[in-house]
């Protein structure tokens, strides 16, 4: 049994050998540091291999798959989508951990792989039966695509909305929201829909057209430049794991609004004074990783609380209020001629920003200028 390397299997075979390197990488990390997230994203990477493997010992020449091990199953396409999604919630919340009413999300491929399990383990024979009077006839074959289709849809949804919800959510909670990549978690997103929107793509026109195995080549090279992609950039992220966000923006808005009502006018009133004063005395605001749980710690109070009383003492999120004395910061430093010889982004990165963009954006939302318009206006020339 020999593989023949060609135009159409080598970038399949590269991207299938990526794929595992790159999934035992994730799941040593995973030990190491006992990153739930890692352990998942490398099952994430395994399932993706799966997804070419059909195609890459078929250009290869290899027939096995057809032959001795025809009906056994193949992937783990109904298990692809829930592990997205999950990867996500273990990014978001390192506290995250299965429990055994999570099993409901591996039920659809259980089902897939018992019923394919059970169908080979008859034997060649009853197998070439059992599709040409059974599987076929009755539509076995379309019910598992529409199935698949179904999972991919539901779950990629729920992946969308805990993104959503997590970039909502952040602001309430760090200083600095660049210090969470979400670039990353949206380009993870949308390098798997763009994935499933070209691989049904492929599949209605291969209905349509009766494409032959050939055709079929470039739905599998899009994969493996999504195994390439992944497997690569996924490794390259920073992990920043200081919070943990658990539901929607919603409820947490409903949540904090509900605690600050429980508070007399007299209560948010100390609250207040003791959060300004903290601010004022301790300058916390100079830390650029600086995140609502620090400050509820110093505060000796919870997240949750200090949250609530925020909103509504300031009417502003976490993020808005500490850079408001940011900025309050660079305004006097502006003033100060012992600062001349630094420059606006220097002084800014002084001041608590972590960079350029933030720095910008914050200032020009508090005072309605950028940092060069304020500077001109106070130094006219």
């Amino acid at each position: 049994m020999n593989f023949e390397f060609n135009i159409y299997s080598t970038p399949l075979l590269f991207a299938f050998l990526q794929g595992w390197i790159y999934a035992i990488l994730f799941w040593i990390r995973a030990s190491r540091y006992e990153r739930l997230s890692d352990g998942l994203f490398g099952c994430v990477l395994a399932a993706l291999t799966f997804e070419i493997w059909e195609y890459l010992l078929g250009f290869g020449g290899i027939e096995i798959l057809w032959q001795e091990l025809e009906f056994f199953p193949r992937n783990f396409g109904f298990l692809l989508p829930p592990l997205v999604w999950f990867y996500l919630k273990s990014q978001f919340n390192p506290n995250f951990a299965f429990r055994w009413a999570d099993l409901r999300h591996a039920l659809p491929f259980l089902l897939y792989l018992g019923y394919h399990i059970l169908v080979f383990a008859q034997g060649r024979t009853f197998v070439e039966h059992w599709k040409e009077n059974v599987h076929y006839p009755f539509g076995f074959h379309l019910l598992e695509l529409a199935l698949s289709f179904i999972l991919e849809v539901i779950y990629f949804y729920l992946a969308w909305r805990l993104y959503r919800d997590y970039r909502k959510w952040i602001p309430s909670q760090f200083s600095n929201v660049e210090t969470v990549s979400f670039s990353w978690f949206r380009n993870f997103l949308l390098a798997f829909v763009s994935a499933s929107i070209v691989g049904w793509g492929m599949t209605l026109i291969d209905f349509w057209l009766d494409l032959d195995f050939w055709h079929d080549w470039w739905d599998e090279l899009f994969k493996a430049g999504l195994i390439y992609y992944l497997s690569i950039a996924g490794y390259a992220q920073l992990q920043v794991r200081k919070l943990r966000f658990i539901g929607a923006t919603a409820d947490s808005a409903v949540i904090s609004e509900e605690r600050a009502a429980r508070l007399s006018g007299s209560e948010l009133a100390l609250w207040k004074n003791n959060i300004e004063n903290l601010m004022e005395r301790e300058k916390v605001f100079l830390i650029p990783e600086l995140t609502l749980n620090d400050l509820a710690q110093k505060l000796n109070t919870n997240s949750s609380i200090l949250s609530a009383v925020i909103n509504a003492a300031f009417e502003k999120n976490f993020n808005d209020f500490v850079n408001t004395y940011r900025v309050e910061a660079v305004k006097e430093a502006l003033y100060d001629p012992q600062k001349t010889h630094l420059s606006l982004l220097g002084i800014g990165l002084e001041c608590g920003f972590n960079s350029k963009s933030t720095f910008n954006r914050a200032f020009k939302k508090t005072t309605g200028l950028s940092p060069s318009e304020f500077y001109r206006s106070i130094r006219p020339k």
